[in-house]
């Protein structure tokens, strides 16, 4: 997809990935629409930006933020949606609080289908139009300690897939992105000591923000970053046993770093 003179969308702006993603999309000749819930780092982005960027606070939980949202976007003119908002959170499922595993499924997983579905109708009567889901290797390799998070970052495979083959006969492209984890302050202290106690590896934002860029270029239905996450979320797909007894061998050190409720 040609991104000089793109009109974006782009949802969690003002978090580490977004800010990475806004930058390169801009020097790409992209205008943008920086969407988050930080107005000071959504204008202070804007501002740096240029006057090919504008900003808006919404609150993608609520019903009148996605509309709200949905309407600034088709003013704005968009033909490119990045579903990139998203929120984590670590720690077993039984200590986890409600009220934080709803928010995970909330942020993750209903708001991109919502806005997807709001803005669709005006994607597809665009001349080209595509919408990248911003998802995780989790989505395709759950992880204990992250139930709710890869359960939401399934369900947005899952739906990007669906959404896919439904548009097949559109010029609307469908692309998800599973990269794996980020450095960004998405992730607490626990998380890294527990990513360093299992040698995890990590991207950084800019590394990860060119290659969502290449990838929306590209057109390409699926990517997933980063090896040997690539090969185990295949190995989940065709053989998941091998998985679950290599996941039981690190469950100590998971519950060990997992902080309590």
């Amino acid at each position: 997809m040609q991104l000089k003179n793109a009109r974006i969308l782009l949802t969690g702006a003002s978090g580490g990935l977004g800010q990475e993603l806004a930058c390169q999309l801009s020097d790409c000749g992209a205008a943008l629409l920086l969407a988050g819930r930080d107005s000071g780092r959504l204008n202070a982005l804007a501002t740096s930006l240029g006057p090919g960027a504008a900003s808006i606070c919404a609150d993608l939980e609520r019903a009148s933020g996605v509309a709200a949202l949905a309407g600034a976007a088709r003013e704005f003119g968009v033909n490119v949606l990045i579903n990139n908002a998203g929120v984590s959170a670590f720690g077993l499922l039984e200590n986890e609080e409600w009220a934080a595993i709803e928010r995970v499924l909330a942020t993750n997983l209903e708001a991109p289908i919502h806005l997807t579905h709001a803005l669709l109708p005006w994607l597809k009567a665009q001349p080209q139009a595509a919408i990248v889901n911003i998802g995780s290797t989790f989505g395709s390799l759950p992880f204990p300690g992250f139930v709710a998070y890869s359960a939401a970052k399934a369900g947005l495979r899952g739906f990007s897939q669906a959404l896919r083959r439904e548009l097949a006969d559109s010029l609307v492209a469908v692309i998800h992105i599973a990269p794996r984890a980020i450095d960004t302050p998405l992730n607490t202290d626990a998380v890294k000591a527990l990513n360093r106690a299992l040698k995890n590896q990590s991207d950084s934002p800019v590394d990860v923000a060119r290659q969502v860029i290449a990838a929306l270029r590209r057109g390409d239905g699926e990517h997933h970053f980063g090896f040997p996450e690539r090969l185990f979320a295949w190995l989940n797909g065709v053989a998941p046993s091998l998985i679950d007894r290599g996941l039981a061998s690190k469950l100590a050190i998971i519950k060990q770093h997992s902080p309590s409720s």
